[in-house]
């Protein structure tokens, strides 16, 4: 005889018993009709419901609509037939929680022949971690691609900033040429003093050109951070400058408001620049749709800080985009990398200060405020808005 003859009853349920409760996956045992069997301890974690709840019922209550229609046309198919779609294949399918969500579940199911009839075993997997695991890949996958294209559009900004400045400055020179040989005494050049002054201004718009050029240049090229004692207001102007070129700034007025006498701040002037650009560009984002187009920059001194805020009059951050707005790759725009506001606090942050946003909302814009400690103060461990 087997030796498993001769394992007493109670012994041989105890074991199922254990197995059914300890088993990580769900284990469901249903017969012909596909009323639930057995129903083990993981499966009421999977799908909220007891087991007393699902045993002597239809299987049809763990599965979505859908699939709940076509089991039972499965389950006659195969009685009539022999023809299998699931059993002995298994495949990914959808289950139901008792709350009503639908979530990705591994379904393999098999069959045994017992003196009450078929039996059908399904093993139930939860497929939402191995989901989420693929999802995280793919959003990882996608974001080094963005930043692999961020540091191209780097270096051809770098190469393009170099190559402009030179026939830039070749213009300018050739312009500049022009003038002194014709303003020379005795040169006989007949051009006109209208025309003369044209030139001047050509020469001032290639100067202020190349000077735009040269900016653009540091703050994209790889450099060491430097920091020295420098004046926030002046840091602010030039980046305000520098940003405003363009068709997005057209038809937007820029009110500054500079505190009388305030003290320089101990600060890497192209990264505190980056700062400012960063937030002034998501100011002219949010004026896009708007008929008034303001943006406010203030600075002023507040205790051992030197603050400088960018109000714009658009329609303020919704509410479900502030936990995540200064988060790593964190974007509502569709070409946004989500890294400009992250890496700006990150900025403030190791020069001891600080980034904040007040969201405006109801006719009101967003409004951001950089703290930056006074130069020799060192700042302190938090400066609250």
């Amino acid at each position: 005889m087997d030796a498993a003859t001769h394992i007493p009853p109670t012994l041989s349920e105890a074991r199922l018993s254990g197995v059914l409760e300890t088993a990580v996956d769900g284990i469901v045992v249903i017969d012909e009709a596909g009323k639930v069997l057995v129903y083990n301890k993981a499966c009421e974690t999977l799908f909220g419901y007891r087991a007393k709840e699902v045993v002597g019922n239809s299987i049809n209550m763990l599965m979505p609509q859908g699939y709940a229609g076509n089991h039972d046309g499965f389950m006659n198919r195969y009685m009539e037939t022999g023809q299998r779609r699931i059993i002995g294949i298994g495949r990914a399918v959808h289950g139901r929680h008792k709350d009503g969500t639908e979530f990705p579940i591994e379904l393999s199911v098999g069959e045994s022949v017992t003196p009450a009839g078929r039996q059908f075993i399904g093993i139930i997997r939860d497929l939402r971690p191995k989901v989420e695991a693929e999802e995280r890949l793919d959003t990882v996958q996608a974001q080094l691609v963005r930043m692999a294209r961020i540091n191209a559009m780097d270096e051809m900004g770098s190469a393009l900033a170099h190559e402009l400045n030179q026939p830039l400055t070749a213009l300018m020179l050739y312009l500049q040429a022009v003038t002194r040989k014709a303003r020379k005494p005795g040169s006989g050049q007949a051009i006109p003093d209208d025309v003369l002054e044209i030139i001047d201004r050509a020469v001032l718009e290639a100067d202020r050109a190349g000077k735009i050029i040269r900016r653009m240049r540091q703050f994209i090229e790889k450099r060491d951070i430097e920091r020295v004692s420098v004046s926030l207001p002046e840091l602010v102007d030039e980046a305000t400058d520098f940003t405003m070129i363009g068709s997005r700034a057209r038809g937007v007025t820029i009110e500054r408001h500079h505190g009388d006498d305030l003290p320089d701040v101990m600060a890497d002037p192209i990264q505190i620049q980056q700062i400012i650009v960063n937030l002034l560009r998501n100011a002219l984002d949010a004026l896009a749709d708007v008929e008034e187009k303001t943006i406010l920059i203030e600075t002023w001194r507040d205790g051992d800080f030197v603050d400088v805020a960018i109000t714009d009059s658009g329609n303020g951050i919704a509410p479900s985009m502030l936990p995540d707005l200064f988060k790593a790759f964190a974007t509502s725009k569709p070409s946004g990398t989500g890294l400009g506001l992250a890496i700006s606090r990150t900025i403030a942050q190791s020069h001891g200060g600080e980034l904040t946003v007040e969201p405006g909302g109801h006719g009101r814009g967003a409004r951001f405020r950089l703290a930056l400690p006074v130069a020799g103060q060192g700042g302190d461990e938090e400066h609250k808005a």
